[in-house]
């Protein structure tokens, strides 16, 4: 596997995307939305209305894990929903299933790649085995889609091709905004991946490296090459935005 760009570019903040493999086949998320949708709130984070989920690490200031961090991330919440409570996960179920799925070098990871696994093959953690029953393109430029994703209590998995001006930005406790200059370079950083919980009117929200970040709506429409919305095995959709026989259906024409 071809390493990923900037996993050990800096001493804290490590990354681990590599470039984004595009499958035109993979189910699009627009087309899972029921006709009638429901008006979205300005602002909306998951971990508002579900308090007392942490946002550790995960291995992502030692290793490029950021992919399985993210997926970690996303599953504290999709058993929060489906338990009423938080799941420990540790950074040793996050490592070996990077490690598993890197071949054992430090990497970084393809996320189409570690998607499919997910779906398939589910990964070990907290002493389970969890499982994705699908997941569907988001297109981060059409910003009400990303909104829908977020509300639908999927969240938003997103790739990103850093630029060197995040670095300072995310350090100094500022949003990750657009620049100019050649640090404003997509990819001068390296990619990296991240769970959104929410969004405000200024942009998305994610978590990654132990804190959440805002970042702007310009700011995702020029770093962001690929977003995922991944709709667990088990889960019930509670908000009236997706409709599952369109997944069902979708998922028959894999077999």
């Amino acid at each position: 596997m071809a390493k990923a760009k900037g996993i050990q570019a800096h001493k804290v903040f490590k990354l681990g995307k590599a470039a984004a493999r595009k499958d035109s086949r993979n189910l699009k998320f627009a087309n899972v939305l029921r006709a009638t949708l429901p008006s979205l709130p300005p602002s909306y984070d998951f971990d508002v209305t579900h308090t007392g989920i942490p946002t550790p690490m995960f291995g992502n200031d030692t290793y490029g894990d950021c992919v399985i961090a993210g997926r970690a991330h996303q599953t504290l919440r999709f058993e929060d929903i489906e338990q009423g409570a938080v799941i420990t996960i540790t950074d040793n179920d996050v490592l070996k299933e990077y490690f598993e799925e890197t071949g054992g070098p430090d990497t970084g990871l393809v996320v189409l790649d570690s998607l499919n696994l997910w779906r398939h093959k589910g990964w070990k953690a907290a002493r389970n085995t969890y499982h994705i029953r699908a997941y569907a393109e988001v297109d981060f430029a059409n910003h009400d889609e990303v909104r829908q994703a977020i509300f639908a209590d999927l969240g938003v998995g997103l790739g990103l091709q850093l630029p060197k001006s995040a670095q300072g930005q995310i350090q100094t406790g500022q949003p990750w905004d657009v620049t100019t200059g050649p640090d404003a370079r997509p990819g001068s950083w390296g990619g990296h991946y991240v769970y959104v919980s929410g969004y405000s009117p200024n942009g998305p929200v994610c978590v990654t490296w132990g804190r959440k970040q805002q970042m702007t709506w310009a700011w995702l429409d020029k770093y962001c090459d690929e977003a995922y919305a991944l709709f667990d095995a088990r889960n019930r959709f509670k908000k009236a935005l997706i409709d599952t026989a369109r997944i069902g259906a979708f998922l028959d024409t894999l077999k």
